[in-house]
């Protein structure tokens, strides 16, 4: 059984254990908190690890009241790591306290041990239950776990490719900047690729954490370094917010859009920027959003010693945003140093290859028949109201479920409600609403909307239903996709035709990305609509010869 045992946070109370406790020298998970900070960690020398706490700064000290001490007979050392990294993820997602924690590279592996999914499955849930019930934590695991500050954690233990890339990253860093060039107008960039759903977002929110750790060391060339992560979408920035807001070594304001940043530099150089979403950047000036410059990863480059950024060409979805990996060579040409790290493992969707081949497909305009699989749920619908009603039920059972669609239809922000139509029927849902501090799909009413690639580009569900609007048909000659751009309502979209070489083209693809970012958000599982009757027919046809 889990033991929770609570310490006055002082020298006193170390003299009252006595040292034939079996948690003395034992592997044992503690909780140092007060009223609104907290710090959590593991250790096999209890008493030791105290004193070396008590003599913290007093900044830190004063926010730490209490000690909570976490046992169990079956704890070993593999597992109070393991069991540490979740509690700090948990933790941060509960948003009770503010995190001291710092960064945990030492542990960041993802490693297995002898009968982990038990450590996991039933002794952390116990574990979480007995502090909701001390009054330590204040929300359940699954609504926890359905937040995106969480899935974007910078604690998260990561894969070995992903670990990978962090040491690089940092080795990069730390060597780079040993050799800053103050005389060069560009500074050396690192370039990370890879599609929709391999965790790009969550090994940089980790790389950044542990850099702004290492501002605080001596011993590091990256000490009293001056550091940003920049994202030009403005939901990613609520989540990246919301995660500096819970641990207290990262500031709101090293988060922050790329223009804004820019014209707050000016003259200043920062030494490390990080850019999330790098094909989200601006290629061409933009006077309505105050850039008006020519190139938003130029200008970066300029501003900085190092830029990290992001990128996945599969993901542009504006002409002013017109990257592709020929634009994005001419950058890599003009820094002074280049690196390149391709990810390529699938995180979000838990489907096999050949459901991931299968949606892969739809970029390339083509329809293969449905794969059978256990693991994922694909599932095409006659309408959408039937569609909305079976992710409403799903929604019901594991949470965060919604409905999304191609921007095919009239759309305001503010002002007159502006609906997604089913276009057999008589079925409507009103177009996503942005405002707030709390992303879209984390708002409980958002269930009743249909959302926009610009509000879940980034984000996790776990059933994503999408519906495939007017501009998305079916050719039943050439046996493929028909994109028509003219149909698509995103007309922002289209502005910034200069300098493309084939703009119709161009117009298609980013239809093409938008529909492949939409279909790669469900963990558990995607759900079709097609506006087109052509389409729909023919998704019906393969649904029902699947069976």
């Amino acid at each position: 059984m889990v033991k929770v045992i609570p310490f006055t946070f002082e020298e006193s109370s170390l003299h009252m254990i006595d040292s034939t406790e079996t948690y003395v020298n034992y592997p044992v998970i503690y909780i140092l908190n007060g009223e609104k900070e907290a710090y959590i960690g593991e250790t096999v020398h209890f008493k030791k690890r105290m004193k070396q706490h008590l003599k913290l700064k007093q900044t830190e000290r004063k926010q730490l009241s209490q000690i909570h001490l976490v046992n169990h007979d079956k704890f070993n050392r593999s597992a109070t790591f393991h069991l540490e990294t979740k509690l700090i993820n948990y933790f941060l997602g509960d948003e009770k306290y503010t995190l001291q924690n710092k960064s945990k590279t030492a542990n960041d592996f993802t490693h297995n041990y002898y009968n982990k999914t038990y450590y996991d499955n039933e002794l952390f849930p116990e574990l979480w239950n007995e502090l909701h019930r001390k009054g330590l934590v204040q929300n359940e695991l699954h609504a926890i776990e359905n937040k995106d500050i969480f899935k974007l954690s910078p604690f998260k233990e990561l894969s070995v490719e992903q670990l990978d890339l962090k040491e690089q990253v940092l080795d990069f860093c730390e060597t780079q900047m040993s050799k800053v060039d103050p005389n060069a107008t560009y500074g050396d960039l690192y370039v990370i690729e890879g599609e929709a759903g391999v965790g790009k977002s969550v090994v940089l929110s980790s790389i950044f954490n542990t850099i702004q750790a290492r501002t605080k060391d001596t011993n590091s060339t990256l000490h009293q370094t001056k550091n940003y992560l920049v994202v030009n979408h403005e939901e990613m920035l609520k989540t990246y917010k919301g995660i500096a807001k819970q641990v207290k070594h990262l500031k709101a304001g090293d988060f922050t859009k790329p223009t804004p940043l820019l014209n707050k530099l000016k003259d200043e150089k920062a030494d490390i920027i990080f850019v999330d979403e790098a094909h989200l950047l601006l290629t061409k000036s933009d006077p309505y959003n105050n850039f008006r410059q020519n190139n938003h990863l130029e200008e970066l480059l300029k501003k900085a010693k190092i830029v990290i950024a992001i990128f996945d060409q599969h993901q542009v979805l504006k002409l002013k945003s017109h990257w592709n990996s020929f634009k994005l060579d001419d950058y890599k040409k003009k820094a002074r140093t280049v690196e390149t790290y391709k990810l390529t493992n699938q995180f979000r969707m838990q489907a096999d290859e050949d459901m991931m081949n299968w949606v892969n497909t739809f970029k390339e305009k083509r329809i293969n028949p449905l794969p059978k699989s256990k693991r994922y749920d694909l599932r095409i619908f006659e309408t959408l109201e039937e569609m909305h009603r079976a992710i409403i039920e799903q929604d019901r059972r594991y949470g965060l479920s919604r409905v999304v669609s191609t921007f095919d239809f009239l759309h305001k922000k503010d002002g007159d409600t502006y609906y997604v139509y089913e276009s057999n029927g008589n079925y409507k849902m009103p177009w996503n609403t942005t405002g707030g501090k709390t992303t879209w799909a984390e708002k409980a009413e958002t269930i009743a909307e249909a959302g926009s690639i610009y509000t879940i580009q980034g984000f996790d569900l776990n059933y994503v239903g999408v519906v495939l609007g007017p501009s998305v048909s079916y050719d039943e000659e050439q046996e493929g996709l028909m994109i028509d751009p003219n149909l698509y309502k995103d007309t922002g979209a289209y502005a910034g035709i200069e300098g493309i070489e084939n703009v119709d083209l161009a117009k298609e693809q980013i239809v093409l990305n938008s529909i492949n970012i939409l279909m790669k958000r469900g963990v558990k599982g995607l759900y079709l609509y097609a506006s087109d009757e052509s389409l729909r027919r023919k998704l019906l046809k393969l649904q029902r010869e699947r069976v």
